[in-house]
């Protein structure tokens, strides 16, 4: 079975999914587009030089992972809803496999969010584009998006076995926009929050995409960590499904709403 082939098929079935949904257009679109201008507002009124293209990829980052982070979750609600989640669980691949293409679909989505802030901002605000290293840009944003996909993968697992889990996304949007760093350094948090930040793969993607574009930091070592958050992911999220499909079988709750 050709995997790699399946993965893509899924993503671009998916991507053209979230994409004709006003809901998700609202989240990856509307929603950064006003946290981007209140964040502007802010940061001019700081008088601080040089802040609101820090202000644009934070809020563009936010729209990404609020896009993961609730899509993840919701997609499997809404199979299950529409009578096809068995018949994604009882397909000859692996679960693993089947689910990987929609969280990364979210994240993929998503992106339009970084799209979207650094259009708002260029052209109502005259935020500069001038990125410090374009290259690592090119490859920073994609590293971000994967990671997240993956971070993804591995929260949307425990929606198989509980029903009502999605409801945990409602608390995770700020605490993880605050714990990253997304819109302020972390050097304004107390101590205790960066341990917790090294697991978070928007700390590394917003890291990555922020140096790259301003500059002032290491570049190439938070793309790293994206990949190293991403396997260990990967590595969580097959152990995890494999745990979770197997109770929801026993119990048979794998199709209750």
């Amino acid at each position: 079975m050709n995997y790699p082939r399946l993965v893509w098929v899924g993503v671009r079935m998916r991507v053209k999914e979230f994409t004709v949904s006003r809901w998700f257009l609202l989240m990856c679109v509307l929603q950064p587009v006003i946290f981007a201008t209140i964040a502007f507002y802010m940061f001019k009124g700081g008088g601080q030089p040089g802040t609101l293209l820090y202000a644009a990829l934070g809020a563009g980052m936010m729209g990404i992972w609020s896009t993961t982070l609730f899509g993840s979750g919701g997609a499997l609600q809404w199979n299950r809803w529409q009578g096809t989640l068995e018949l994604l669980v009882a397909a000859p691949p692996p679960f693993l496999v089947v689910l990987f293409p929609l969280t990364l679909a979210t994240s993929i989505t998503g992106a339009y969010s970084l799209a979207a802030t650094l259009f708002w901002g260029r052209v109502f605000f005259g935020v500069p584009l001038h990125f410090a290293h374009p290259l690592a840009f090119a490859v920073a944003i994609p590293a971000a998006v994967l990671s997240l996909g993956l971070m993804g993968l591995l929260m949307a697992s425990s929606f198989i076995l509980y029903r009502h889990a999605n409801a945990l996304s409602n608390l995770l949007e700020y605490p993880v926009w605050v714990a990253t760093g997304l819109l302020f350094p972390l050097s304004l948090l107390p101590g205790w929050v960066r341990p917790i930040s090294w697991l978070l793969a928007p700390r590394w993607g917003i890291d990555a995409i922020r140096h790259s574009a301003l500059g002032g930091g290491p570049v190439w070592f938070p793309i790293g960590m994206c990949a190293v958050t991403g396997v260990a992911y990967l590595v969580l999220a097959g152990i995890f499904l494999q745990w979770f499909e197997r109770a929801a079988r026993a119990r048979a709750t794998l199709a209750l709403t």
